[in-house]
């Protein structure tokens, strides 16, 4: 039962109820808490309520919840604890259930008066601490308000069930445990105060007295006081009114309100309602069974949660410990070659050093025995000697001059450890959905009635299998190089057609497409073989019957396509890389090949993110090479994964962090520019670099075109390629910042942006050329 005690509490005071009354909302008060919370109104907001009303006696109607207040917060703002405009500057209590309530308005009554008989001051006003339903009261006071005698009993049951023991009700300090119940006077006597108020003799020698325990069973079957009528308060309830919901009393028929009602006997109402409310808490008590399993199954779940949570960290420690003693046990291996390699060395060199040594010492001792031998005075002796000495000098000297003074051997290791791809596949380590939750999708099909090639332009139509029930997320079109090299991406999206434009003219290209969605990748479709034109101004439409058209199986191997859901779930994805080398874009079409447009109107949108590949080492990936950082104090240079040669082409970045006022740069690059100084100090760069108050444009280490305005944190610049004007040029939140910053801009260019430790940028494309552009474009 400790769960109910919060509905015997009463929201003003959080003690058990006291006399609690029923307010029209249903809710409930203690009489002398409602009494606390009066507000007195003006006379003149009283007078009209009861105009409102259209009767000088307020009607509490229990049926209308809206009739129950004429003063609302919607029209006069009496409905709202923030303040009554009668009592603007009256501040506001909290009770301890955290209900906002008002101090009396009127100085409270005299100690001896209880609640029920202190008078209510005239024209006051009661809100509900827990609707803010505010009505005004009649004359009546408080006593318009019935009792709630059924709150009383539970609480009283729940009182004593709460009991640990029953004490004397008479005894004057530290009440003794009771001994006996008197079940006329309704009192709980120890022995001391039973002999002293209680004797046994006289008119109290009838009285039954029986233990406390049976004397408690005894008061809650005993029949408690019935309640009266709140309009005629000598008059018990004996009916029930059917239209205002209450029970009434006789008089109430005869000559108040209800005379003209429909009424129904008061016990079979409230049997009636108690088979209601039983048939209401069978469901209640239905969801809060269910509601008790699934906490159990959610406290199962927890304990699973955390048995799985150490098994899989188990696993993963062990998956990683292998992987480092296969790494340490290469290690050693490659630590072996190069003790090995440095043995050799040493054995060489050691061999050298004593081979010199053995020679210069047979050097030295013959130098000095010619030079003693030159000291001699005896010619004839001397000429005997000198021709031998003289070759065996010039012998010996062309022996130091043939290689002799050339070490054998470098002290560099001819050898390189290339980690590179090591470190990659240690980046790239993830984990992997581990259940498929559906089937891989078909293999589309090729529409070969919607399939053509215009000049240098291939549009592709494909679907699914008819059959195929499998969720699709997307497709990805492959296009080889026209030479008949590697597929590469051109097309990641949801269409079901696609237009690449920019292609070589007189040349034949190979086309398959594939499905994928969250488990995984299908097959790849027949291999269509493309032929494009010879002339612009052909155009072929590919059938079954056309001499340009083949179908052939799909190639075998493996796509380069990197399983992400996140870029999936985008309506169009490009990877232009190989593909714009020779100036390739395109579009999507979702019409009929007979609403063809002209592409080469239309601006060729592409998605790509930064290449970790090309980037400096000192370059921070993160957010699927989105997001970059540098953990270096100087600049350093980051391309995108994407080339661009043709067409237009924007992008943004947005600044995430700017500490201490770098100037990052923003442009584009060759793919060989330097990557370790600021982007646009070498000739393979355009960039603008921008601090917190300007910003310039530099290319080769020229500074052109300073422009006031500068970038902090949030900050968005984009970068607008359009190589079709072959122009370049910048936008600071979304404002175009200075003029068009490099003009006659040819060949293959990446996105590109220099930073270092103390900023922080996050890419953003796929995005349509901005307002501003647009707008200069059309006037063009």
């Amino acid at each position: 039962m400790e769960e109910m005690e919060e509905e015997l509490k009463c929201p003003v005071c959080g003690s058990f109820y006291r006399e609690p009354i029923i307010l029209p909302c249903s809710h409930n008060l203690c009489q002398a808490c409602a009494r606390n919370i009066l507000v007195q109104t003006p006379e003149s907001e009283s007078s009209q309520s009861r105009r409102a009303s259209g009767s000088g006696v307020s009607d509490y109607d229990y049926l209308d919840m809206d009739k129950m207040s004429l003063y609302s917060e919607a029209d006069s703002g009496y409905g709202s604890y923030a303040g009554f405009a009668s009592a603007p500057t009256t501040p506001c209590q909290k009770s301890p259930n955290g209900v906002r309530v008002f101090p009396p308005a009127m100085p409270p009554p005299a100690a001896h008066l209880s609640a029920s008989l202190a008078p209510v001051p005239r024209n006051s006003c009661i809100t509900c601490p827990q609707c803010h339903r505010s009505l005004i009261l009649d004359d009546r006071g408080l006593r318009g308000f019935p009792k709630n005698r059924v709150l009383e009993g539970v609480i009283d049951r729940y009182q004593q069930s709460k009991a640990a023991a029953l004490k004397c009700q008479l005894c004057e300090k530290a009440p003794k445990e009771a001994t006996v119940m008197c079940e006329q006077c309704d009192v709980f006597y120890c022995d001391a105060c039973r002999l002293r108020c209680h004797p046994p003799r006289g008119p109290l020698a009838k009285h039954r007295l029986v233990p406390p325990a049976q004397g408690r069973v005894s008061r809650r079957l005993s029949p408690r006081k019935i309640s009266t009528c709140t309009d005629h308060e000598l008059e018990n309830h004996s009916m029930y009114c059917v239209q205002c919901k209450m029970p009434v009393c006789y008089q109430c028929l005869e000559e108040g309100k209800h005379s003209s009602h429909e009424v129904k006997a008061l016990g079979a109402m409230w049997k009636l309602h108690k088979s209601q409310l039983s048939q209401a808490l069978n469901g209640l008590s239905d969801r809060a069974k269910e509601a008790k399993e699934f906490l159990v199954q959610l406290r199962n779940m927890v304990q699973q949660i955390q048995e799985n949570s150490v098994e899989f960290e188990a696993c993963l420690v062990a998956q990683c410990d292998a992987l480092i003693d296969a790494l340490n046990r290469r290690k050693a291996q490659l630590l072996s070659r190069v003790n090995k390699e440095h043995e050799y060395k040493l054995k060489v060199v050691r061999d050298q050093i004593s081979h010199c040594t053995v020679k210069l010492r047979q050097t030295t001792g013959l130098m000095e025995y010619c030079l003693e031998v030159i000291k001699e005075n005896d010619p004839s002796g001397f000429l005997q000697i000198s021709d031998a000495l003289i070759r065996r000098v010039h012998l010996t000297e062309d022996q130091w001059g043939k290689g002799t003074l050339m070490p054998r051997m470098t002290t560099d290791f001819d050898l390189n450890l290339d980690n590179t791809p090591l470190l990659q596949s240690i980046h790239q380590l993830d984990f992997v959905q581990m259940k498929a939750s559906s089937p891989v999708p078909a293999a589309p099909l090729l529409q070969l009635e919607d399939c053509c090639t215009q000049n240098n332009s291939a549009t592709l139509s494909w679907k699914q299998p008819p059959l195929s029930t499998v969720m699709v997320e997307g497709y990805i079109l492959e296009l080889d190089d026209g030479n008949g090299g590697q597929f590469r991406e051109v097309y990641v999206g949801k269409e079901t057609m696609c237009t690449v434009d920019g292609l070589h003219f007189n040349s034949t290209y190979s086309a398959r497409v594939k499905a994928f969605n969250k488990t995984g990748v299908s097959q790849y479709s027949k291999t269509l073989v493309l032929q494009t034109s010879e002339e612009r101004s052909q155009l072929r439409r590919m059938s079954p019957f056309s001499s340009t058209l083949n179908l052939q199986p799909s190639f075998s191997g493996r796509s380069c396509f990197d399983m992400l859901s996140s870029s999936h779930q985008l309506s169009l994805h490009s990877s232009l890389q190989s593909l714009n080398v020779s100036g390739c874009n395109f579009e999507t079409q979702s019409s009929p090949y007979s609403q063809l447009v002209d592409i080469k109107k239309m601006m060729a949108v592409a998605w790509f993110a930064f290449d970790p590949g090309s980037a400096h080492s000192d370059i921070i990936f993160s957010n699927d090479n989105l997001t970059v950082t540098c953990n270096s104090y100087d600049d350093r240079v980051v391309l995108g994964k994407t080339g661009f040669s043709k067409g237009v082409h924007y992008w943004e970045l947005t600044v995430d962090r700017y500490d201490n006022h770098p100037d990052p740069a923003f442009g584009v690059a060759c793919i060989d520019v330097i990557k370790d100084m600021m982007l646009g100090k070498d000739d393979k760069a355009w960039a603008m670099y921008v601090d917190n108050n300007r910003s310039w444009f530099m290319h080769n280490n020229s500074h052109t075109n300073r422009t006031e305005g500068g970038i902090t944190k949030g900050a968005t610049i984009g970068v607008l390629l359009d190589l079709n004007r072959k122009t370049l040029t910048f936008s600071i939140n979304e404002d175009q910042q200075g003029p068009i910053a490099f003009e006659n801009m040819e060949g293959l260019f990446f996105p590109a942006v220099s930073l270092n430790r103390n900023v922080q940028v996050t890419l953003h494309t796929g995005l349509p050329v901005p307002d501003f552009y647009s707008s200069r474009a059309s006037i063009a």
